[in-house]
Protein backbone atom coordinates (compact mmCIF):
# COMPACT_ATOMS: atom_id res chain seq x y z
CA UNK A 1 0.00 0.00 0.00
CA UNK A 2 1.26 3.39 -0.82
CA UNK A 3 1.53 6.17 1.96
CA UNK A 4 1.69 9.27 0.14
CA UNK A 5 1.95 13.19 1.64
CA UNK A 6 0.29 14.51 -0.60
CA UNK A 7 0.57 18.19 0.36
CA UNK A 8 4.34 18.04 0.36
CA UNK A 9 5.01 15.52 -2.32
CA UNK A 10 6.83 17.06 -5.61
CA UNK A 11 4.72 15.21 -8.05
CA UNK A 12 7.40 13.95 -10.89
CA UNK A 13 6.85 11.72 -13.86
CA UNK A 14 7.36 8.11 -12.84
CA UNK A 15 9.54 6.96 -16.71
CA UNK A 16 11.53 9.98 -16.32
CA UNK A 17 11.49 11.23 -12.94
CA UNK A 18 11.62 14.80 -13.85
CA UNK A 19 10.28 17.41 -11.81
CA UNK A 20 7.24 19.63 -12.85
CA UNK A 21 6.32 23.17 -12.16
CA UNK A 22 3.29 21.91 -10.73
CA UNK A 23 2.77 19.73 -7.10
CA UNK A 24 0.04 18.30 -6.04
CA UNK A 25 -0.81 20.40 -3.84
CA UNK A 26 -1.14 23.21 -6.26
CA UNK A 27 -3.16 21.00 -8.81
CA UNK A 28 -5.42 20.88 -6.40
CA UNK A 29 -5.83 24.46 -5.22
CA UNK A 30 -7.33 24.62 -9.08
CA UNK A 31 -10.30 22.98 -8.10
CA UNK A 32 -12.92 25.46 -6.83
CA UNK A 33 -16.09 23.55 -5.94
CA UNK A 34 -16.21 21.31 -8.91
CA UNK A 35 -14.59 23.27 -11.35
CA UNK A 36 -11.16 23.24 -12.38
CA UNK A 37 -9.54 27.05 -12.48
CA UNK A 38 -7.54 27.66 -15.80
CA UNK A 39 -8.14 29.90 -18.46
CA UNK A 40 -9.02 28.93 -22.09
CA UNK A 41 -5.95 29.55 -23.60
CA UNK A 42 -2.29 27.30 -24.53
CA UNK A 43 -1.73 28.25 -20.92
CA UNK A 44 -4.42 26.46 -19.74
CA UNK A 45 -4.11 23.25 -21.95
CA UNK A 46 -0.44 23.48 -20.54
CA UNK A 47 -1.57 23.76 -17.04
CA UNK A 48 -3.65 20.37 -17.34
CA UNK A 49 -0.95 18.58 -18.77
CA UNK A 50 1.06 19.19 -15.80
CA UNK A 51 -2.27 18.27 -13.31
CA UNK A 52 -2.78 15.05 -15.15
CA UNK A 53 2.04 14.40 -14.77
CA UNK A 54 1.28 15.39 -11.14
CA UNK A 55 -1.85 12.95 -9.81
CA UNK A 56 0.07 10.25 -12.54
CA UNK A 57 2.71 10.57 -10.23
CA UNK A 58 1.46 11.06 -6.78
CA UNK A 59 -0.62 7.55 -7.38
CA UNK A 60 2.70 6.46 -8.64
CA UNK A 61 1.50 5.12 -12.33
CA UNK A 62 4.20 3.62 -14.00
CA UNK A 63 4.84 5.37 -17.41
CA UNK A 64 4.38 2.32 -19.18
CA UNK A 65 0.64 1.45 -18.24
CA UNK A 66 -1.47 1.75 -20.93
CA UNK A 67 -4.37 3.91 -19.51
CA UNK A 68 -6.62 3.28 -22.71
CA UNK A 69 -6.97 -0.63 -21.26
CA UNK A 70 -9.53 -0.88 -18.97
CA UNK A 71 -8.13 -4.04 -17.41
CA UNK A 72 -4.78 -2.47 -17.24
CA UNK A 73 -6.18 0.01 -15.31
CA UNK A 74 -8.22 -2.93 -13.11
CA UNK A 75 -4.89 -4.43 -12.27
CA UNK A 76 -2.99 -1.73 -10.58
CA UNK A 77 -2.71 -1.76 -7.01
CA UNK A 78 -3.80 2.12 -5.96
CA UNK A 79 -4.01 2.73 -2.37
CA UNK A 80 -7.67 3.20 -1.19
CA UNK A 81 -6.64 6.48 0.63
CA UNK A 82 -6.28 8.41 -2.79
CA UNK A 83 -9.74 8.19 -4.68
CA UNK A 84 -10.25 11.00 -4.50
CA UNK A 85 -6.63 12.14 -6.50
CA UNK A 86 -8.35 9.55 -9.11
CA UNK A 87 -11.20 10.83 -9.45
CA UNK A 88 -9.62 14.25 -9.93
CA UNK A 89 -7.10 12.43 -12.71
CA UNK A 90 -10.34 11.20 -14.38
CA UNK A 91 -11.70 14.56 -14.60
CA UNK A 92 -8.96 16.06 -15.86
CA UNK A 93 -8.79 14.03 -18.72
CA UNK A 94 -11.99 14.51 -19.37
CA UNK A 95 -11.44 18.18 -19.47
CA UNK A 96 -8.33 18.03 -21.21
CA UNK A 97 -10.56 15.99 -24.39
CA UNK A 98 -13.65 18.14 -23.94
CA UNK A 99 -11.65 21.48 -23.88
CA UNK A 100 -8.58 21.32 -26.35
CA UNK A 101 -8.50 17.90 -27.94
CA UNK A 102 -11.83 17.99 -30.32
CA UNK A 103 -11.23 16.35 -33.77
CA UNK A 104 -7.54 15.18 -32.54
CA UNK A 105 -6.31 11.40 -32.59
CA UNK A 106 -6.04 11.74 -29.07
CA UNK A 107 -9.44 12.59 -27.80
CA UNK A 108 -11.05 9.24 -27.75
CA UNK A 109 -8.34 7.75 -26.30
CA UNK A 110 -8.25 10.73 -23.81
CA UNK A 111 -11.66 10.24 -23.01
CA UNK A 112 -10.96 6.06 -22.37
CA UNK A 113 -8.56 7.38 -19.87
CA UNK A 114 -10.77 8.97 -18.09
CA UNK A 115 -13.62 6.10 -17.65
CA UNK A 116 -11.28 3.72 -16.98
CA UNK A 117 -10.14 5.81 -13.62
CA UNK A 118 -13.81 6.89 -12.83
CA UNK A 119 -14.52 3.16 -13.08
CA UNK A 120 -11.07 2.20 -11.29
CA UNK A 121 -12.68 4.87 -8.64
CA UNK A 122 -15.83 2.75 -8.10
CA UNK A 123 -14.65 -0.32 -8.01
CA UNK A 124 -12.12 0.34 -5.16
CA UNK A 125 -14.88 0.42 -2.37
CA UNK A 126 -15.79 -2.87 -1.55
CA UNK A 127 -19.35 -2.48 -1.93
CA UNK A 128 -19.23 -1.73 -5.32
CA UNK A 129 -17.18 -4.46 -6.20
CA UNK A 130 -19.06 -7.39 -4.16
CA UNK A 131 -22.84 -6.29 -5.65
CA UNK A 132 -21.10 -6.02 -9.23
CA UNK A 133 -19.92 -9.40 -9.06
CA UNK A 134 -23.08 -11.26 -7.88
CA UNK A 135 -26.00 -8.51 -9.34
CA UNK A 136 -23.91 -6.69 -12.08
CA UNK A 137 -22.92 -3.27 -12.91
CA UNK A 138 -26.08 -1.77 -13.62
CA UNK A 139 -27.35 -2.92 -9.73
CA UNK A 140 -23.72 -1.82 -8.32
CA UNK A 141 -24.58 1.59 -9.25
CA UNK A 142 -27.33 1.71 -6.53
CA UNK A 143 -24.87 1.23 -3.84
CA UNK A 144 -22.41 3.46 -4.92
CA UNK A 145 -22.06 6.94 -2.58
CA UNK A 146 -19.35 8.43 -4.59
CA UNK A 147 -20.63 11.14 -6.69
CA UNK A 148 -17.51 12.27 -8.51
CA UNK A 149 -16.55 8.89 -9.69
CA UNK A 150 -20.50 8.09 -10.79
CA UNK A 151 -20.14 11.70 -13.01
CA UNK A 152 -16.86 11.46 -13.98
CA UNK A 153 -17.15 7.81 -15.18
CA UNK A 154 -19.94 8.27 -16.99
CA UNK A 155 -19.48 11.45 -18.43
CA UNK A 156 -15.69 10.09 -20.44
CA UNK A 157 -17.74 7.25 -20.89
CA UNK A 158 -20.51 8.97 -22.85
CA UNK A 159 -18.14 10.91 -24.89
CA UNK A 160 -15.96 7.65 -25.88
CA UNK A 161 -19.31 6.40 -26.67
CA UNK A 162 -19.97 9.01 -28.91
CA UNK A 163 -17.42 7.81 -32.18
CA UNK A 164 -19.79 4.98 -32.54
CA UNK A 165 -23.11 5.09 -30.80
CA UNK A 166 -24.81 2.16 -32.07
CA UNK A 167 -21.89 0.10 -31.12
CA UNK A 168 -22.50 1.64 -27.73
CA UNK A 169 -25.99 0.96 -27.63
CA UNK A 170 -25.65 -3.03 -28.11
CA UNK A 171 -22.54 -3.00 -25.76
CA UNK A 172 -25.48 -1.57 -23.28
CA UNK A 173 -23.41 1.51 -22.81
CA UNK A 174 -26.53 4.00 -22.80
CA UNK A 175 -28.22 1.61 -19.61
CA UNK A 176 -25.11 1.61 -17.39
CA UNK A 177 -24.61 5.29 -17.73
CA UNK A 178 -27.77 6.27 -17.59
CA UNK A 179 -27.43 4.65 -13.84
CA UNK A 180 -24.88 6.34 -13.49
CA UNK A 181 -26.20 9.90 -14.07
CA UNK A 182 -29.50 8.88 -12.28
CA UNK A 183 -27.99 7.42 -9.11
CA UNK A 184 -25.52 10.94 -9.32
CA UNK A 185 -28.85 12.98 -9.01
CA UNK A 186 -29.59 11.21 -6.23
CA UNK A 187 -26.83 11.54 -4.25
CA UNK A 188 -26.07 15.43 -5.35
CA UNK A 189 -28.09 16.67 -8.09
CA UNK A 190 -26.23 20.21 -7.53
CA UNK A 191 -22.24 18.20 -8.37
CA UNK A 192 -21.01 20.07 -11.37
CA UNK A 193 -23.64 22.74 -11.78
CA UNK A 194 -26.21 20.22 -12.21
CA UNK A 195 -24.17 18.13 -14.45
CA UNK A 196 -26.42 15.39 -14.36
CA UNK A 197 -29.22 17.14 -15.81
CA UNK A 198 -27.41 18.25 -18.63
CA UNK A 199 -25.86 14.91 -18.94
CA UNK A 200 -29.16 12.97 -19.11
CA UNK A 201 -30.89 15.77 -21.66
CA UNK A 202 -28.15 15.14 -24.20
CA UNK A 203 -27.87 11.94 -23.85
CA UNK A 204 -31.60 11.31 -24.15
CA UNK A 205 -31.12 13.66 -27.38
CA UNK A 206 -28.27 11.99 -28.65
CA UNK A 207 -29.34 8.49 -28.71
CA UNK A 208 -29.98 6.94 -32.27
CA UNK A 209 -33.60 6.54 -33.24
CA UNK A 210 -32.85 2.61 -33.81
CA UNK A 211 -32.70 -0.30 -32.38
CA UNK A 212 -36.15 -0.18 -31.07
CA UNK A 213 -36.56 0.08 -27.24
CA UNK A 214 -36.38 1.61 -24.24
CA UNK A 215 -32.84 3.22 -25.16
CA UNK A 216 -33.47 5.23 -28.33
CA UNK A 217 -33.96 9.27 -29.18
CA UNK A 218 -36.46 10.51 -26.64
CA UNK A 219 -36.98 14.00 -27.22
CA UNK A 220 -39.94 14.57 -24.34
CA UNK A 221 -37.45 13.07 -21.98
CA UNK A 222 -34.75 14.96 -22.72
CA UNK A 223 -37.22 18.76 -22.90
CA UNK A 224 -37.97 17.11 -19.39
CA UNK A 225 -34.54 17.00 -18.07
CA UNK A 226 -33.09 20.35 -19.67
CA UNK A 227 -36.05 22.27 -18.06
CA UNK A 228 -34.54 21.35 -14.83
CA UNK A 229 -31.24 24.13 -15.95
CA UNK A 230 -32.96 26.47 -18.47
CA UNK A 231 -35.81 29.42 -17.82
CA UNK A 232 -37.96 28.42 -20.63
CA UNK A 233 -41.21 27.84 -19.40
CA UNK A 234 -43.04 28.23 -22.21
CA UNK A 235 -41.29 25.99 -24.12
CA UNK A 236 -41.27 23.44 -20.68
CA UNK A 237 -44.99 23.50 -20.59
CA UNK A 238 -45.33 21.55 -23.56
CA UNK A 239 -43.13 18.52 -22.29
CA UNK A 240 -45.13 15.71 -21.47
CA UNK A 241 -42.78 13.52 -19.46
CA UNK A 242 -42.19 11.54 -16.06
CA UNK A 243 -38.81 13.81 -15.20
CA UNK A 244 -40.39 17.14 -15.62
CA UNK A 245 -40.29 19.61 -13.05
CA UNK A 246 -43.10 21.22 -11.65
CA UNK A 247 -42.92 24.54 -13.35
CA UNK A 248 -42.04 27.17 -10.39
CA UNK A 249 -39.79 29.86 -9.37
CA UNK A 250 -36.39 29.64 -11.46
CA UNK A 251 -33.18 29.85 -9.88
CA UNK A 252 -30.79 32.05 -11.15
CA UNK A 253 -28.37 30.06 -10.54
CA UNK A 254 -28.56 27.95 -13.33
CA UNK A 255 -27.95 30.87 -16.22
CA UNK A 256 -24.47 31.33 -14.35
CA UNK A 257 -22.99 28.04 -15.73
CA UNK A 258 -23.49 28.97 -19.79
CA UNK A 259 -23.01 25.43 -20.51
CA UNK A 260 -26.69 24.62 -19.55
CA UNK A 261 -27.98 27.24 -21.40
CA UNK A 262 -25.61 26.21 -24.98
CA UNK A 263 -26.25 22.25 -24.53
CA UNK A 264 -29.95 23.33 -24.40
CA UNK A 265 -29.14 24.90 -27.73
CA UNK A 266 -27.01 22.27 -29.33
CA UNK A 267 -28.78 19.29 -28.33
CA UNK A 268 -32.56 20.41 -28.62
CA UNK A 269 -33.11 23.74 -30.21
CA UNK A 270 -31.50 23.07 -33.04
CA UNK A 271 -32.00 19.33 -33.56
CA UNK A 272 -35.84 20.57 -33.33
CA UNK A 273 -34.82 23.14 -35.47
CA UNK A 274 -36.46 26.09 -33.06
CA UNK A 275 -34.10 28.49 -34.67
CA UNK A 276 -35.30 31.72 -32.63
CA UNK A 277 -35.48 30.59 -29.74
CA UNK A 278 -32.11 29.36 -30.20
CA UNK A 279 -31.04 32.29 -31.52
CA UNK A 280 -32.53 34.15 -28.47
CA UNK A 281 -30.43 32.33 -26.04
CA UNK A 282 -27.14 32.39 -27.80
CA UNK A 283 -27.99 36.20 -27.95
CA UNK A 284 -28.24 36.28 -24.55
CA UNK A 285 -24.96 34.02 -23.75
CA UNK A 286 -23.04 36.10 -25.92
CA UNK A 287 -24.06 39.76 -23.96
CA UNK A 288 -23.02 38.52 -20.67
CA UNK A 289 -19.78 38.65 -18.91
CA UNK A 290 -17.75 35.59 -18.62
CA UNK A 291 -17.35 35.92 -14.75
CA UNK A 292 -14.05 34.36 -12.73
CA UNK A 293 -16.27 31.72 -11.11
CA UNK A 294 -16.32 29.87 -14.24
CA UNK A 295 -12.95 31.06 -17.08
CA UNK A 296 -12.23 27.72 -18.67
CA UNK A 297 -16.31 26.57 -19.79
CA UNK A 298 -18.01 30.03 -20.08
CA UNK A 299 -15.48 31.14 -22.49
CA UNK A 300 -16.00 27.54 -24.38
CA UNK A 301 -19.74 27.69 -24.26
CA UNK A 302 -19.34 31.69 -25.69
CA UNK A 303 -16.82 30.09 -28.21
CA UNK A 304 -19.49 27.69 -28.77
CA UNK A 305 -22.08 29.95 -29.02
CA UNK A 306 -20.70 32.03 -31.66
CA UNK A 307 -20.52 29.27 -33.94
CA UNK A 308 -23.93 27.88 -33.45
CA UNK A 309 -25.48 31.49 -33.88
CA UNK A 310 -23.81 31.53 -37.76
CA UNK A 311 -25.59 28.25 -37.90
CA UNK A 312 -28.65 29.70 -36.47
CA UNK A 313 -29.15 32.72 -38.48
CA UNK A 314 -28.70 31.21 -41.66
CA UNK A 315 -31.97 29.33 -41.04
CA UNK A 316 -33.83 32.58 -39.85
Amino acid sequence: MRRLLLFTALAMWVGGGTALAITVDEALGLFQGSDIMIPYSEEGRATLDEMIAAFRGALGVPHELDETNEDAVMAFDADAGLIDLINKLSQTYYTLADAFLGGQPEERPTYLRGKHWGLKALRMIPEFTAAESTDGFVEAVATAGDVESLYWAAANWLRAAEFNPLEAVFAGVPEKTDAMSLRGLELDETYMNYGSYRALAAFWAGLPKLPAGYYRKNWSRSLGYFCHIVDEPEICADSDCDVCPELGEYDPVHDEYFENRVFFVEFYLIPREMWEDAKRILDQVLAEPIGEQYPLYNAISQEKAVGFLEEVEEHL
